[in-house]
């Protein structure tokens, strides 16, 4: 069965809340902050239907609610906004790469420090022959799912196992230029907190890869997601004369 618009709106608001909060949003909070045209009481049962079709989730200690993978999947595919990057953000990643266009190695190397210092999460970019870039790790620290020294050992120990890497990468297929995964579709208990979202890239003559970002499930996808579409792009765009 199919959300009602109403439910729609409120999912969107919860979880666009949770991406900014990082704490569970409880039925007063959307009240006091989102236009939703509702009561208070309409709220709370929304709220109840919606954790019990699996959207969310009520952690016990808590009396808010937090998205699930399936109601971020939601949110992405029905509800998100993509958020254009500016000019400023398309010249600053260029100006940052464009002197190593011809040197593969140190393209990547530039790659991932830009595409973390716009996210502000971790980077990471890999090759079939089996090489990892990263740079962000400053980054994740500051972020409360990674205060848990299980989860960031976890993301570590997957950037340490090119194999894991790949093999966690070749388990999202499809068309889509955009790839995601976040909670249980990580594979693992301590990834859950986390998300992955990436794209695969391609340069001249023969070298083939993947690029994207690891944070919290939470990740500011409207953002997130164009900006990892744009600087896959540029790889191709900044190697096509090699």
């Amino acid at each position: 069965m199919d959300l009602t618009e109403r439910q729609k709106k409120i999912l969107k608001a919860l979880i666009e809340e949770y991406i900014e909060t990082a704490e569970p949003v409880g039925s007063e909070t959307l009240e006091k902050k989102y236009s939703l045209g509702v009561s208070p009481a309409t709220v709370r049962n929304e709220l109840v239907v919606l954790t019990k079709r699996k959207y969310l989730r009520q952690p016990h200690t808590s009396a808010g609610r937090v998205p699930s993978a399936l109601g971020f999947r939601f949110y992405i595919d029905e509800l998100m906004e993509e958020k254009e990057l500016s000019v400023g953000e398309e010249v600053g990643a260029k100006e940052a790469i464009w002197d190593y266009r011809f040197e593969f190695d140190r393209l990547m190397h530039e790659v991932t420090r830009a595409l973390a210092a716009q996210t502000r999460v971790l980077a990471v970019a890999s090759t079939e022959d089996g090489d990892i870039y990263s740079s962000g790790y400053a980054n994740i620290l500051d972020i409360p799912e990674f205060f848990d020294i299980d989860v960031t050992r976890s993301v570590l120990n997957l950037l340490d196992e090119v194999k894991e890497f790949q093999s966690l990468v070749a388990r999202s297929l499809g068309e889509d230029p955009i790839h995601i995964l976040l909670g249980e579709e990580l594979g693992e208990r301590f990834l859950e907190p986390c998300g992955f979202v990436f794209t695969h890239f391609e340069t001249k003559p023969n070298k083939k890869g993947t690029l994207g970002v690891i944070g919290p499930s939470r990740l500011n996808y409207s953002r997130v997601i164009p900006t990892v579409r744009y600087f896959g792009d540029l790889i191709k765009q900044t190697t096509k004369d090699w």
